[in-house]
């Protein structure tokens, strides 16, 4: 997700965000044809031909340059985790497909490893659930390793019960709550 931390106004805000779609629907279409910039369920494009999370960090990066709004636009990211962690041997598949040759199956430590990486090479200024609602090690590892310059939003971990908010304050496990009120 981009975030448009530079503009003053949220009209500023919402005509940069739609200048870097736009850019990002031009850069897909040049590198992968007209069908990479086909726009899925939650208003992303669906499908673009990505090697992995660097190559997906590039291309956006790429296109807020090409929309001349570099240092007004940060990154967010929502790996929802929980979507591709193995409870049994608490790993993380970051492998585009099961199976193949190419599997990335990390430790919790490598796990964190990678987002530490992304964040020191992209303008990356948010992480919602970087981590498997359970994996409080996890999450408590990141915060510590990058949660003075990044947001570790705590949303799956949380599910907004007070109770275990204020055990993960305690634990100091993420330094931003997504908070849903109904």
């Amino acid at each position: 997700m981009i975030m448009p931390t530079g503009a003053e106004s949220f009209s500023e805000a919402m005509r940069l965000g739609v200048e870097v779609y736009h850019s990002l629907a031009t850069l897909l279409k040049s590198k992968f044809g007209k069908s990479a910039a086909n726009v899925g369920d939650e208003g992303g494009f669906g499908a673009p031909q990505i090697e992995d999370e660097n190559h997906s960090l590039e291309l956006i990066t790429e296109a807020i340059h090409n929309a001349g709004h570099t240092g007004r636009i940060d990154i967010s990211l929502d790996p929802a985790a929980s979507e591709f962690y193995n409870a049994e041997n608490k790993t993380y598949n970051f492998s585009q497909k099961a199976g193949g040759d190419n599997q990335r199956i990390f430790n919790q430590e490598q796990s964190v490893e990678l987002y530490a990486n992304l964040a020191a090479n992209y303008p990356i200024v948010s992480i919602e659930d970087p981590f498997d609602q359970d994996d409080w090690t996890s999450f408590k590892m990141l915060t510590d390793r990058i949660g003075d310059k990044v947001q570790i939003v705590g949303d799956d971990i949380f599910v907004t019960n007070p109770v275990i908010l204020e055990r993960g304050i305690r634990e100091g496990v993420a330094n931003a709550l997504l908070l849903k009120v109904n």
